[in-house]
């Protein structure tokens, strides 16, 4: 409901309203938004206003050899397409972050890269993740949903703690 709120600022869901100054930066633990059918280089040139060189150098900046850049994404391992993913993410320039389980298919040089970004742009951000240490990192007001209800926790350790001895 709050990415179709802020996808679309001029109708109201669910009684969400978001200011027409928000840039979104979505990312789901799918990467949904991500073509099978498309390649990197095309998803970057589409997207953002960049030559075939520039798109080039921020696809192997990120991991992604001249082969990989034109063969579909759908070719592509899961932590290539989050390499892809988190570099999307990072040229929309967002102000608000909306991530699930962004850390899913990173290794630990894209988590860590992730993290640094996040903590370097502070920007606003609300994440869903079960990576404790992500959590913990990029963390600093932390809720839970318990019973439909929003409730705001000191830390995530008594949550940790709790599900660690529930499950």
């Amino acid at each position: 409901m709050l990415r179709k709120a802020i996808e679309n600022p001029e109708a109201v869901h669910a009684g969400i309203k978001a200011t027409q100054s928000l840039v979104l930066g979505y990312c789901d633990q799918a990467l949904a938004d991500l073509a099978d059918a498309d390649t990197p280089m095309h998803t970057i040139i589409r997207r953002f206003d960049v030559d075939d060189q520039r798109a080039r150098a921020l696809l192997a900046g990120s991991g992604l050899s001249i082969e990989m850049q034109s063969c579909p994404i759908g070719q592509l391992s899961g932590g290539q397409k989050a390499r892809l993913g988190m570099l999307l993410l990072r040229l929309a320039e967002p102000n608000f972050y909306l991530l699930d389980e962004p850390t899913n298919h990173l290794d630990i040089e894209g988590q860590e890269a992730l993290e640094d970004e996040l903590m370097g742009d502070q920007a606003s951000c609300l994440m869903v993740s079960h990576d404790r240490n992500f959590v913990r990192t990029v963390g600093n007001r932390f809720w839970l949903i318990e019973k439909k209800k929003l409730v705001e926790l000191e830390g995530p350790e008594g949550f940790f703690a709790s599900v660690s001895a529930t499950g």
